[in-house]
């Protein structure tokens, strides 16, 4: 860390163990770059996490946001310190982030990202320091596209299909039989075509019923241990890949916990988990 890091507050909190570094910054007084980002987000000499969330007012940001924006901005970035467009797992923590702080004390409201307005609801507030807030966030309209595009990881090749989410996701099913835990994500599977501005990779198997368990690697970060825009996307495909048009919810196994993928009347999908605030410290100068 730098001298300009010193004195800086932090908290750090995960949804489904996909974990972040959380910034307070209401008005918009630090200075983020890429490096510092990255810096912060490095495992071994910094604090460590999937990425970073800066809590921030809409008006503050620097940011292109309409007039009727709502107040708060999620900046997210990736570990390695690239912006991104919207963090599903991160949504429910930066929610978390908001009412620890005493900036949001409804359970119903709307926040601001990269990707448009996303529409929050605590469902319940954690009654120990260690029990988690449990989360419900409209995670917009899916946009499935036609783009086919090949997954290479290890031996297998695999179809995939192209789900936005606000930020892009290529979902692939395994052949039945075919062990999701032993996939080796060490290194980025090859993907053909690959998108200009890359992708989130999601390999997915079926379990039952309404009942998917998938593996991410994520744009930016590498493989981690849950995804929530990935878990979206996936449930979107998955009910496409089997003609399920009950909108009934989903199941979605990570390697970091089990989320809920719902589907409403109006073509909005939300995901339903938990968000836990773990620790907060301060930046030794």
């Amino acid at each position: 860390m730098t001298t300009a890091d010193a004195a800086l507050h932090f908290l750090t909190g995960h949804g489904t163990e996909n974990d972040f570094v959380l910034l307070d910054d209401p008005e918009g007084a630090l200075e983020l770059d890429t490096a510092r980002v990255a810096a912060l987000c490095d495992r071994r000499s910094g604090i460590g996490g999937d990425g970073l969330i800066r809590a921030v007012r809409t008006s503050a940001a620097g940011i292109d946001a309409p007039p009727d924006a709502p107040e708060w901005f999620m900046d997210y970035r990736n570990a390695d310190g690239s912006l991104a467009e919207m963090c599903g797992n991160g949504v429910r923590v930066f929610a978390a982030l908001l009412q620890h702080a005493g900036h949001v004390d409804d359970d119903v409201f709307a926040i601001w990202t990269r990707a448009g307005r996303r529409d929050v609801e605590v469902l319940t507030r954690p009654d120990t320091p260690a029990s988690p807030w449990m989360v419900r966030v409209g995670m917009g309209t899916p946009t499935t596209g036609t783009q086919r595009r090949r997954i290479t990881v290890g031996e297998l090749v695999l179809e995939s299909t192209d789900v936005d989410m606000g930020n892009p996701h290529a979902v692939a099913f395994l052949p039945a039989g075919e062990p999701l835990e032993q996939l080796d994500l060490t290194r980025r599977p090859a993907v053909d075509p690959d998108p200009a501005d890359g992708t989130n990779i999601e390999l997915v198997c079926l379990r039952g019923e309404r009942h998917v368990a998938l593996r991410v690697y994520e744009r930016g970060v590498g493989e981690t241990r849950s995804c929530g825009t990935g878990v979206a996307a996936v449930a979107v495909a998955a009910a496409q890949r089997t003609s399920d048009t009950s909108g009934r919810p989903w199941t979605v196994d990570v390697p970091g916990g089990r989320l809920e993928v719902g589907f409403l009347p109006d073509g909005t999908v939300t995901l339903t988990g938990p968000a836990m605030l773990v620790a907060a410290g301060r930046l030794l100068g």
